[in-house]
């Protein structure tokens, strides 16, 4: 049976989608099939991950909101080599859409901060890449809401991953980024590569050319890094780009 038709039958007589979501997600899907996309990422920061683990057939990655299967997404082409890892969003629209094209991935349901417990999530609609639990979203949120929270060193502990290098993680959650990755001992787990959204929120027009790498150089996201040995090395559209000291060579 055909990708398309797979979609339809789980999908569409299903109380849970309306009409709507399934055409998007099959569009992207005969998009996908069609086209012969080079980079699935927003600004080809795919294209340096691969590069960088050009020679590593098999891998482990995390990607903290991960939004779309291959749309937007950091670890599709590393999927596509025959990676695995652990996909985590806030939207369960996601994640179900996760769980049916990245069947060898662990995809879970729930927002990470530096503490469990419960947060408010700002919403603006289910698929929103910007809905957020950082207080940046508050003013615009159509409605907020309260959403459990866990931490990355508890899903790792829980995962079938657990004991699995980490070779990547990808973090991008709209203003979230530093409880994230303080959700997660890195002295313990040591990831080799970690590229994580950077917006500075106070630029009238968030665009790439407005950018100032001394907000980057002085902000709390890269004192963290470098305070548990990782090295700034690229810096992609809205993405910094960390590696450990100890691949360096």
């Amino acid at each position: 049976m055909k990708l398309e038709e797979k979609i339809k039958e789980k999908y569409l007589y299903s109380e849970k989608y309306n009409l709507i979501k399934v055409l998007y997600f099959c569009i992207q899907v005969f998009k996908e099939k069609k086209f012969i996309k080079k980079s699935y990422s927003d600004g080809a920061q795919d294209l340096i991950i691969n590069y960088f683990f050009k020679n590593k057939k098999k891998g482990f990655y995390i990607d903290v909101g991960c939004y779309h299967p291959f749309n937007r997404n950091n670890t599709k082409l590393l999927y596509d080599k025959g990676w695995s890892g652990i996909n985590i969003d806030l939207d369960f629209h996601t994640i179900d859409f996760f769980n049916f094209v990245r069947k060898r991935d662990e995809n879970i349901n729930i927002a990470i901060s530096d503490k469990e417990g419960e947060k408010d999530l700002y919403f603006f609609h289910n698929c929103s890449a910007i809905n957020s639990l950082s207080t940046i979203r508050k003013e615009k949120a159509k409605e907020i809401k309260k959403i459990k929270t866990k931490t990355l060193n508890s899903v790792l502990e829980s995962s079938k991953f657990k004991n699995e290098k980490i070779n990547l993680i990808s973090i991008d959650v709209e203003g979230h980024e530093l409880e994230v990755i303080k959700s997660i001992d890195l002295k313990k787990y040591i990831p080799e590569m970690i590229i994580i959204e950077f917006i500075d929120f106070t630029m009238k027009d968030i665009e790439f050319h407005n950018q100032n790498v001394d907000v980057v150089l002085d902000s709390e996201i890269y004192k963290h890094m470098i305070k548990n040995d990782y090295y700034f090395v690229n810096w992609l559209h809205s993405d910094l780009i960390f590696v450990h000291k100890s691949i360096r060579t």
